[in-house]
């Protein structure tokens, strides 16, 4: 096979050219952001994703991986291009693919013989067909006859988990139109096919729907422990023992069954509201995703209300905040419930001092608009000195066993809110805290 091509050079497409070179194929990432791709080759990776220095470095070493702004010399060297750039949500929600068909554009001004055009993004159903189109229409301006097929090749990556979600796949799912691309994409993912992982091959529509269906049915589950979660406080459940409980059921698996402020990322808020426009373009209503983006909302609110609820008057107070990135062993923090939460604390008159392991850099310009109330701290520990209360809103593994007597030496009153869940009220309670977890 000739080389392939991945043009941007975001999270998904250093992640997929990365492991794709590691494959054994030779791959070419294409960004049009000169800084990101001279960072890159110089070894500087621009995102957080445990294991990915190490895996570029190593691919870089081999020559199967290369960083280029040339996107003539990419397309034209490559049999397969993936398409992997930003789709990001308007402002009704429906996704934004102004970004996809200016590549798709580009490509086809650089063809010079048969290529498979890959929609890698996470793009609405329909969006395979348009790529084919505006490819098509500019080889008919260019009045070249070349070749060329579209496919759908949705990932699946979890943050901070990315390199194994990637390598170890529950099923790699391509939607073509041709068996002579069905099996050029077989062959790109030939490891995996080698190595017995599901595939699940069909038409292109059906490729981009299974995307969204499956990110939406995540968040909802999410949502429902949350609300279960909520009336499990009122009814005085327990909702980790309702949860563990139902999670033992075969048909619903503990997976995504944790309650806390609400889900956030680049994937579940996005592909909510992008699904429910969708849906609403074809005369389709999806009640259910509807109510899970709305409700998601609400969750984010609620955690200010349990703590202002706990404390009262919060003027003039200040939390402890630990963790804001939107989940732990990522420093991505877009549609973080953090960021709803913080920015009505502070409007409430809450000092915020603030330690995420990872969050910093993009929380300081994320919560500009807070600035004054906002105080980075550079750990746990200084982040709750002289403070009325902690509030733990990403669940990094290092505060999962802090020195509880060590905290509470350093504060000034002893409030203590897990909006994850990973402390028992008991053994905090022990230690002179007033605990409040999320439905327990």
């Amino acid at each position: 096979m000739e080389k392939i091509a991945v043009i941007g050079s975001g999270y998904v497409g250093l992640v997929a050219g990365t492991c794709l070179a590691d494959f054994g194929r030779e791959v070419i990432c294409v960004d049009n952001n000169k800084q990101k791709i001279k960072d890159l080759k110089e070894g500087n990776i621009p995102i957080y994703e445990p294991g990915l220095d190490d895996l570029v470095e190593r691919n870089v070493y081999y020559k199967r991986l290369s960083f280029t702004t040339d996107k003539k010399k990419a397309v034209e060297e490559s049999e397969v291009i993936f398409i992997a750039v930003g789709t990001p949500p308007a402002d009704d929600g429906s996704a934004d693919l102004q970004y996809v068909l200016q590549v798709a554009k580009d490509i086809a001004r650089h063809m010079n013989g048969y290529k498979v055009i890959v929609d890698k993004s996470t793009v609405p159903i329909g969006t395979g067909q348009k790529v084919k189109k505006v490819v098509q229409d500019i080889l008919d301006e260019r009045g070249v006859d070349y070749k060329f097929d579209v496919a759908s090749n949705p990932e699946f990556l979890r943050e901070g988990s990315a390199i194994h979600d990637f390598t170890h796949p529950d099923r790699v799912v391509i939607g073509a139109e041709s068996e002579k691309a069905a099996k050029i994409m077989k062959d790109v993912y030939g490891v995996l096919y080698l190595n017995e992982t599901p595939f699940v091959m069909t038409n292109i529509e059906t490729a981009e729907m299974i995307k969204y269906a499956s990110n939406a049915f995540l968040a909802m589950k999410i949502t429902y422990i949350n609300e279960i979660a909520n009336l499990c406080e009122k009814v005085g459940a327990n909702v980790q023992h309702v949860a563990k409980a139902m999670g033992k059921d075969g048909r619903i698996s503990p997976k995504f069954l944790h309650a806390g402020p609400g889900y956030g990322g680049s994937c579940f808020p996005k592909d909510t509201k992008a699904l429910a426009s969708i849906a609403k373009d074809y005369g389709e209503i999806i009640s259910l995703i509807e109510t899970t983006v709305a409700t998601n909302e609400r969750q984010k609110s609620k955690m200010v209300e349990k703590i202002k609820n706990a404390i009262g008057n919060l003027e003039r107070k200040t939390l402890g905040i630990l963790g804001i990135t939107f989940k732990p062993k990522t420093d991505d923090m877009r549609e973080a419930p953090s960021l709803t939460i913080l920015t009505e604390l502070a409007n409430l008159g809450v000092k915020l001092k603030i330690f995420d392991p990872e969050g910093e850099k993009e929380g300081t310009w994320r919560l500009s608009h807070i600035k004054e109330n906002v105080e980075f701290c550079n750990n746990e520990y200084e982040a709750c000195e002289n403070t009325d209360g902690l509030v733990i809103i990403t669940e990094w593994h290092q505060f999962r066993n802090m020195n509880l007597e060590k905290l509470k030496d350093a504060m000034k009153d002893y409030y203590f809110f897990d909006l994850r869940n990973i402390y028992e009220r008991e053994l905090v309670e022990e230690k002179g805290f007033k605990y409040y977890g999320v439905g327990v």
